[in-house]
């Protein structure tokens, strides 16, 4: 979904609700107290999605979009693989091309950060690295820090051999540990899905890289280093 589609939804989904929910208050454990109507409609846009695209491409001639469409067994084992369940069954994709060579892939993401979803773009080399993480929209009052640059670095290199969670290989930001966790999750999931749809039937997904670091570990054992 692009992010004029994910706003418009918003924006109706907002209008058909019934007038009770409207008004619900939402209570902060954190803050001890219900967030005011400004807090709940806080939205900051740091960036369009043409914007993050050429971050995330900035040397590839061309760009084009696919749509990864998964079934229930797919869906499923990807979910294994992350360790969560989310409600998706498809997901578009930015491909990057120079020469007819893929340079990588990039997905929009909508995670739940503590209260509202969070819109952002990650970026994942052709190998299965990530190579960037930009956040086009934040709606939450605090913890928009995770759009830094000295933050978000910290996920660039991770494949899907890697945690990618907090106090594992990524480190917290005080006050804002839910929109790590949401980020980090939504990296995992885009390095799993790239993994599984596009470099496992490539013969480069993890699976080949674990075979191949097998058997390289098993003539290391035989013929030495």
């Amino acid at each position: 979904m692009t992010l004029r589609r994910w706003l418009l939804a918003s924006f109706l989904t907002v209008l058909i609700l019934p007038l009770p929910a409207r008004g619900e208050r939402v209570w902060d454990a954190e803050l001890k107290r219900y967030l005011t109507e400004q807090e709940l409609t806080h939205a900051e846009v740091y960036l369009t999605e043409d914007e993050a695209i050429q971050l995330m491409f900035p040397k590839s001639k061309h760009i084009r979009k696919d749509v990864i469409r998964l079934t229930p067994e797919k869906k499923e084992l990807i979910e294994q693989r992350i360790g969560w369940k989310f409600p998706e069954e498809s997901f578009e994709v930015y491909i990057g091309e120079t020469s007819s060579q893929i340079d990588g892939y990039a997905l929009i993401q909508n995670t739940i950060g503590k209260h509202k979803p969070m819109t952002y773009m990650v970026g994942v080399d052709r190998t299965g690295a990530c190579t960037n993480v930009e956040v086009l929209v934040f709606r939450e009052a605090k913890g928009s820090e995770v759009r830094t640059k000295r933050f978000n670095v910290q996920y660039e290199g991770k494949t899907v051999h890697d945690p990618v969670r907090i106090n594992k290989d990524i480190i917290n930001i005080s006050g804002a540990t839910m929109s790590v966790r949401s980020i980090s999750a939504g990296v995992k999931r885009v390095l799993v899905l790239v993994d599984e749809h596009y470099l496992k039937p490539a013969g480069l997904g993890s699976d080949t890289v674990a075979a191949r670091r097998a058997e390289k570990g098993l003539f290391g054992m035989i013929f030495g280093d």
